[in-house]
């Protein structure tokens, strides 16, 4: 994915809450376009190889969570974390993750992953096709800043985490606003 970019118009199969289907399980069916989540906002969008996973659930989405307010004061208005897991996986790490301020997309499919370039596959971990981790800055729908772990490849022997991480975007936002 390059700076300048469009991200992909794919359409997202999520679970939203509705009290009005009732039941034990109070939840519907919506499609989320990529224009909904991105279209006239500015927001960090963050993908990771899994829900439940060691990295992703200790440190890099509950760390995106805590720096939530910091991030608001560089500008953005939403932090969104991409996965290749359906939205059942994605709304049970939610809750389990206790967010208030991330917003959990789910990429079932790896349509979107797969259309930014970003997918491959983790047979060797016995994952299947998932998303490489990258972090992007995107601006009304076009990639503003880019974030990419190093050693992209299918069938990776190590997980990297860093370029990624929430404080290093922080860290390239707040420097890009002394320089400005």
């Amino acid at each position: 994915m390059s700076i300048g970019r469009k991200v992909p118009s794919v359409t997202f199969r999520t679970r939203v809450r509705d009290e009005a289907v009732g039941g034990s399980n109070p939840f519907r069916w919506q499609d989320v376009s990529s224009a909904d989540y991105f279209a006239g906002k500015r927001v960090i969008l963050f993908s990771l190889p899994g829900a439940f996973t060691p990295t992703c659930s200790t440190f890099q989405l509950p760390d995106f969570e805590k720096l939530t307010a910091d991030f608001r004061a560089e500008g953005i208005d939403e932090i969104y974390c991409i996965s290749v897991n359906d939205a059942f996986v994605m709304n049970a790490w939610g809750k389990s993750q206790n967010l208030e301020n991330v917003k959990l997309i789910p990429d079932g499919s790896g349509e979107f992953t797969r259309k930014m370039g970003m997918l491959v596959s983790k047979d060797n971990l016995g994952f299947g096709m998932r998303s490489w981790r990258y972090a992007a800055v995107i601006n009304d729908g076009v990639v503003e800043q880019w974030f990419e772990e190093e050693g992209y490849c299918d069938n990776a022997d190590s997980d990297p985490y860093g370029v990624s991480s929430p404080q290093n975007i922080l860290g390239a936002l707040q420097s890009e606003k002394i320089a400005a």
